[in-house]
């Protein structure tokens, strides 16, 4: 009896069909090249009876040639066909594989922010590369194993059957034990197979992120940690996957006896039946042959059961993301924004996570004038950043709603939304590419003019001075770089498009205090005429603000200039004050009027 979990696996497994259904003129030419292949071998052994009962009976020399080359061409096609058979089977399971693998990251780059929160990345990529392999392996290898060896299985009996019946009785009641050994492996390795796939996901992540975060494991000589963590997720999945050898081991050791024990058997009998007269020599040397040709199904059997279980459970974690349904995307009656004027407006707007009690943000209301910067000031997790983030949709409100020029930004094309609101984060993400590339993302076919401009704009302009200028690598997540280069690259790249709207999370964080203030000077001159709101944890970011909105525990607390928050908002004055004394040395100096009213 399969249990629920077995059959959902499987189900899953049969779901990959639509992606074998473009393939599948090649894969029933490979059954059928198989099937005539299967044909061809298993003649062998009946032109060998006609050899032994005829000519060699007989005497006839002469008569052995014919029949010793029909028994060369039969071999000799059957080796050829599984030539072609190996090389279609190739090619036919790396499109599917492809096809998988390109709709899995699609997809993936389709879901919102918050299943990337959730997710651990290590799990993420062993679903996109050793699952999808997995399930490539059963589809282009196993699957069609099965079939041809189920297919050589039923052929060999009928002519066993022909040849001597009660020997193909005896053989038949080997398939008892092979029935209820493959019942009992099928459920153990269920289990082993997808501890092991989940073991190698948690190791993923965990050698993904030492990789990423190798500047801080040598800064704090956590070396000796990160490695014992590592050996001890190494270790778990070396358990599992023993726990798996051991279980496919029995299974293979018990089920290469049966044909053994099988053959032995009909050795026997065979003997006493020629000595009976009921069956000639060369019908005992054929039916011998025909049951040599039934190990090979059988002992694969397990190494079919196995690949056919890996794949269906890979194809279970590989669904479980699959069936995780996008909930940021374009309406059915989305329309595209093709002027913007950037007027941006929070109607009552609130904003929970799923799996989160309470509210993040609850009736924000407040509205940006065409060309306006608001600064939004508060303390860590007051909810600024995710206030910031459901202008351009990377989060959906949970109540009220965003608008761009009156339209709920839900009621946009992603496409045309995006193209209109500019984003640069406090965590700047450059990817394995040139510099040209990272700037060029959010637009591709910006000019060199633009190109130029944004790195004016974003004193960006030491990417000049590397060694192949623009078309120069970054290296992985931009770390060739300094943490000051990456910010200056990834806000050039915010404003290259020269959006209406700019949504900037703390973009001078990283800067040193010379930098920041020509950066500063510039974002001035690019922030005039453009709607722009501005997460801010410096203080001296506040000087290229209109307005200040104050968020506290989700909700705006107070909203007006810098100056009048500074002299009737306590609450606004101490978060100022701590941002100050948590600044670099110096970072607000060349300020005055920041720096008096800070400190008071």
């Amino acid at each position: 009896m399969c249990t629920l979990g077995e059959i959902a696996s499987f189900s899953a497994l049969w779901r990959v069909r639509a992606y074998v259904r473009p393939h599948l003129r090649a894969m029933i030419a490979i059954v059928v090249s198989a099937v005539i292949g299967l044909g061809a071998g298993t003649s062998i052994p009946l032109v060998s009876k006609a050899v032994i009962d005829g000519p060699i009976q007989r005497g006839d020399a002469a008569g052995i040639v014919p029949l010793a080359m029909l028994a060369l061409g039969l071999g000799l096609f059957d080796a050829l066909s599984a030539i072609w058979r190996r090389f279609t089977m190739a090619r036919v399971s790396m499109a599917i594989e492809t096809d998988l693998r390109n709709d899995l990251y699609a997809h993936l780059q389709a879901l919102p922010i918050s299943f990337h929160d959730g997710w651990q990345s290590g799990q993420l990529l062993s679903r996109a590369v050793s699952d999808i392999a997995t399930i490539r392996r059963f589809l282009g290898f196993g699957l069609v194993f099965l079939i041809v060896n189920t297919s050589q299985f039923l052929l060999v009996v009928a002519l066993l059957v022909r040849l001597h019946p009660p020997l193909a009785a005896l053989c038949a009641v080997s398939a008892v034990p092979v029935l209820w050994l493959s019942s009992r492996f099928h459920g153990a390795y269920a289990v082993h197979t997808r501890a092991v796939q989940d073991a190698q996901g948690d190791l993923t992540t965990h050698i993904e992120e030492a990789a990423t975060g190798i500047r801080v494991i040598k800064a704090f000589g956590r070396r000796r940690l990160v490695g014992q963590r590592f050996s001890g997720q190494a270790q778990e999945l070396h358990h599992a996957s023993m726990e798996a050898v051991r279980t496919r081991a029995r299974f293979w050791s018990l089920l290469g006896l049966v044909p053994n024990l099988t053959m032995a058997l009909v050795l026997f009998a065979g003997a006493l039946a020629v000595g009976r007269g009921s069956l000639t020599i060369g019908g005992l040397v054929a039916f011998v042959s025909l049951l040599l040709l039934l190990v090979w199904p059988l002992e694969a059997q397990g190494w079919i059961l196995a690949m056919a279980q890996e794949a269906a459970t890979a194809a279970t974690r590989v669904y479980e993301i699959f069936d995780s349904t996008p909930d940021i995307v374009d309406r059915p009656d989305a329309t595209p924004l093709l002027r913007c004027e950037g007027r941006v407006r929070f109607e009552g707007a609130g904003f929970r996570y799923s799996n989160a009690p309470g509210h993040v943000l609850r009736g924000i209301d407040l509205e940006i004038e065409p060309g306006e910067t608001v600064a939004l000031v508060g303390m860590s997790g007051s909810g600024k950043t995710t206030m910031a983030s459901l202008v351009p949709r990377l989060y959906d409100v949970t109540e009220g709603r965003v608008t761009l020029d009156g339209h709920d930004v839900r009621d946009l094309t992603l496409s045309s939304l995006r193209a209109h609101v500019g984003v640069a984060f406090e965590d700047p993400i450059l990817f394995s590419a040139s510099v040209r590339e990272n700037l060029l993302l959010g637009m591709p076919d910006a000019t060199d003019e633009d190109v130029a401009r944004a790195l004016e704009v974003a004193q960006a302009e030491f990417v000049h001075d590397l060694p192949w200028g623009l078309d120069t690598r970054v290296g992985e997540q931009g770390l060739s770089l300094s943490g000051g280069q990456r910010q200056r690259l990834a806000l050039a790249r915010a404003i290259i498009g020269r959006p209406r709207v700019l949504v900037l999370d703390d973009p001078l964080s990283a800067l040193d205090i010379h930098t920041e203030a020509l950066v500063e000077e510039a974002l001035a001159r690019v922030l005039h005429g453009t709607t722009a709101l501005v997460v801010v944890h410096r203080p001296s970011t506040v000087a290229l603000a209109d307005r200040v909105a104050l968020i506290e525990d989700g909700r705006i607390t107070a909203l007006g200039t810098h100056h009048d928050l500074m002299e009737t908002v306590p609450a606004y004055r101490a978060i100022l004050s701590q941002h100050a004394d948590e600044a670099p040395t110096g970072a607000v100096a060349g300020r005055s009027l920041e720096a008096e009213e800070v400190t008071g």
